[in-house]
C-alpha cells in the first residue's frame, strides 16, 4: 500500500513537472493513438513545459557542432533513381487545365516555366555565392544547390528560397533585387497588399525546452516588398501561449522539434463558421506534430489546431468551397494521398490515393493543388514526378523530372516545387509565344 501511494504521488509530480517518464508516456500515448486528442477544452495557460534558467549557456563543443549541423539541414537533391521517361508523358488537352507550369527541383537554383507540352518558355538561374559571398563554407552547402520553392510576379520578377538560407528577388533576367539571409525554409506566401510571409529557421539552445541539446527552433516571418524584416515571432511560443499548448507533447526532444513546412495566409473566407479563421491569420503545417495550426499574426498565437487521418503532411491549403486539401506523405506502406476534408467535422469528401497501375509516394515534400476546373494537381517529389486528375479521378497530365542529380546523374531529381498558372497569366516580358494547349495527346496505361 504505502508501495502505490508513493507511485501515485511521484506521478503527480511527474505530471505537473514534466519528469521521467512523463515525456516517455505522452510520446507513446500519440504513437499509439495515431493522431493528438481535441485540445479545443483546454485550459489556457493551464499546462507548460518544464522551465529552467533562461539564461543563455555557455556551448560546448559538441553543442556547437550540433547546432552547425542543424543549420545546415537541407534536403536531398535526388533519391530515387532516374528512369528512361522524362517529360510530358501524358495529355489530354480536351481534359486537363490549360495554364503554365513553374518548376523548382533539386538540379539546380533554377526555376523554369514550362507549357503543357513541357517546353521551356522562361527560366531563372542565381547561385548562392553570388548572392552570399561571405557566408562562410564551413556550414556547408546543403540546401544552397536548388530552390525549395519560387512565385512568379506577373512582370517576370521571382521570389525563390534557398532552403534553410534565405530568399532572393530576381528580375526576369536573373539580375538580384535583393536577399534576405534569416533561415528562410520550404515555403512563402505573397499576400495581396505585397507582404511576403515565410518561415525562418533557427538552431539555438531553448533551456525550458532541453537544457542539454540545441533545437532548431522554427518562426513566421513578414517581410515587406523590398525585403525589410517587418515581423518575426517563434511558432513554438505560438503554441506554447496558447490553450493547444498540449500538443507539443508530441514533439522531438530536441533538433528539428517541429519542422514548419506550409505557410499560407487567411482570406477569411470561413471566419463565419470559426473567427480563428479571420483574414489575415496564416494557416501552417507542422510535419513532427503530424497538425495543421491557425496562428493570429497580431497576438502571435495559436488559434486552432487539427490533427487527423495524415502523417507528415504537407501543404494544407483552404478552398473556394471552404473545405481544405493537403498532401498525406505517410498514407500506409509506402503510400500517399491527397486528401479534401471539412477542417470542422473532419469529414472526408474526396481522396485520392491511385491504384495498382498509377500509385504515388513520396517521403518527403510533396505538393497538392486544386484547379479553377476542378482537377487537382498532384506533385510526388521523391520521384521527380507531376500528375493532374480528375474529380473522378482520371490521369489528364503527366509530368517527370527531366533533370538529374547524384555524382554521376544517375537519379532523377526531386521535384520540390510545381505550380499551375492560369492560361491568362501575362508572359509578353518572356519575348516567347507560348501555346498551353497545343501539343500531342497520349493514352497511358
Amino acid at each position: 500500500m504505502i508501495i502505490f501511494c508513493v507511485g501515485v504521488a511521484y506521478g503527480i509530480v511527474a505530471d505537473k513537472r514534466g519528469l521521467f517518464p512523463y515525456r516517455f508516456v505522452r510520446r507513446l500515448y500519440y504513437a499509439t493513438a495515431g493522431r493528438a486528442p481535441d485540445y479545443g477544452g483546454a485550459t489556457p495557460g493551464k499546462w507548460r513545459p518544464r522551465r529552467v534558467s533562461q539564461r543563455r549557456p555557455e556551448l560546448t563543443d559538441a553543442q556547437r557542432a550540433e547546432m552547425e549541423r542543424l543549420a545546415g539541414l537541407g534536403y536531398l537533391t535526388g533519391i530515387v533513381p532516374a528512369g528512361e521517361d522524362e517529360g510530358v508523358t501524358l495529355y489530354d488537352p480536351l481534359l486537363a487545365y490549360d495554364g503554365f507550369n513553374l518548376l523548382t527541383s533539386g538540379h539546380a537554383p533554377e526555376a523554369q516555366l514550362l507549357d503543357m507540352r513541357g517546353e521551356v518558355l522562361h527560366s531563372w538561374r542565381r547561385d548562392f555565392w553570388s548572392v552570399w559571398p561571405d557566408w562562410g563554407e564551413a556550414r556547408g552547402v546543403t540546401g544552397a544547390e536548388h530552390w525549395a520553392c519560387a512565385h512568379l510576379f506577373t512582370n517576370g520578377d521571382l521570389l525563390a528560397i534557398f532552403e534553410g538560407f534565405g530568399i532572393v528577388k530576381l528580375d526576369r533576367d536573373s539580375n538580384l533585387l535583393w536577399s534576405y539571409d534569416g533561415g528562410s525554409h520550404h515555403d512563402l506566401f505573397v499576400a495581396g497588399d505585397g507582404l511576403i510571409y515565410t518561415l525562418d529557421q533557427e538552431p539555438r539552445m531553448v533551456p525550458r525546452i532541453n537544457e542539454e541539446r540545441p533545437v532548431l527552433e522554427d518562426f513566421i516571418t513578414v517581410l515587406s516588398p523590398d525585403g525589410e524584416l517587418l515581423r518575426r515571432f517563434s511558432v513554438y511560443e505560438a503554441f506554447e501561449r496558447s490553450r493547444y499548448a498540449p500538443v507539443l507533447s508530441a514533439m522531438p526532444e530536441a533538433g528539428d522539434i517541429l519542422h514548419t513546412n506550409t505557410i499560407e495566409v487567411l482570406d477569411g473566407r470561413l471566419e463565419s463558421f470559426s473567427p480563428a479563421f479571420r483574414a489575415g491569420n496564416v494557416l501552417i503545417s507542422i510535419l513532427k506534430l503530424d497538425a495543421l495550426a491557425v496562428v493570429d499574426t497580431e497576438t502571435e498565437t495559436v488559434v486552432w489546431a487539427l490533427s487527423g487521418r495524415w502523417r507528415r503532411q504537407h501543404d494544407p491549403s483552404v478552398l473556394e468551397n471552404g473545405r481544405m486539401l493537403l498532401f498525406n506523405n505517410w498514407a500506409g506502406d509506402e503510400s500517399s494521398e491527397v486528401l479534401e476534408f471539412d477542417p470542422f467535422t473532419q469529414e472526408v469528401v474526396w481522396s485520392f490515393r491511385g491504384d495498382e497501375v498509377n500509385d504515388f509516394y513520396s517521403r518527403a515534400n510533396g505538393a497538392t493543388q486544386r484547379l479553377p476546373n476542378g482537377n487537382t494537381v498532384i506533385v510526388e517529389s521523391a520521384n521527380g514526378r507531376v500528375f493532374e486528375v480528375t474529380p473522378d479521378k482520371t490521369f489528364v497530365w503527366e509530368y517527370i523530372n527531366p533533370h538529374r542529380a547524384g555524382a554521376e546523374n544517375e537519379l532523377i531529381a526531386t521535384v520540390r516545387a510545381m505550380v499551375r498558372l492560369s492560361p491568362d497569366f501575362p508572359l509578353d516580358w518572356t519575348g516567347a509565344r507560348p501555346s498551353g494547349v497545343a501539343g500531342r495527346s497520349s493514352a497511358r496505361g
